[in-house]
């Protein structure tokens, strides 16, 4: 089975195609949101499976920052399709929005 994927969860050959899509920010971006506490969710596409067990390839993810630039990641999702991934940032978006949240960080 391979290991990496194209956006439409199709096998890519070789890891020379994967880093040539993996350097085209445009391809690799899903959606990003930067909460008004400055708080940046970003969801992209890996291509890379982490699926270790049995299902789909998991190659997109959301991850949530403490703010754009900085490392340090205070939630992270992974999903097998771009709609999976679109929705999962969505209700991040929603989660991390929450004032219960807000103040316990």
């Amino acid at each position: 089975m391979s290991r990496y994927f194209d956006r439409q969860g199709q096998p890519i050959a070789n890891v020379i195609t994967w880093g040539w899509l993996m350097n085209d920010r445009t391809y690799q971006r899903i959606a990003e949101t930067t909460l008004p506490d400055g708080k940046w969710i970003s969801t992209v596409w890996i291509g890379l499976n982490h699926n270790d067990g049995d299902g789909p390839p998991l190659i997109f993810e959301s991850m949530v920052f403490p703010k754009k630039g900085e490392y340090g990641e205070l939630d992270c999702e992974r999903y097998a399709t771009e709609a999976e991934a679109t929705i999962g940032h969505t209700e991040l978006v929603k989660k991390w929005s929450q004032p219960q949240l807000q103040e316990t960080q």
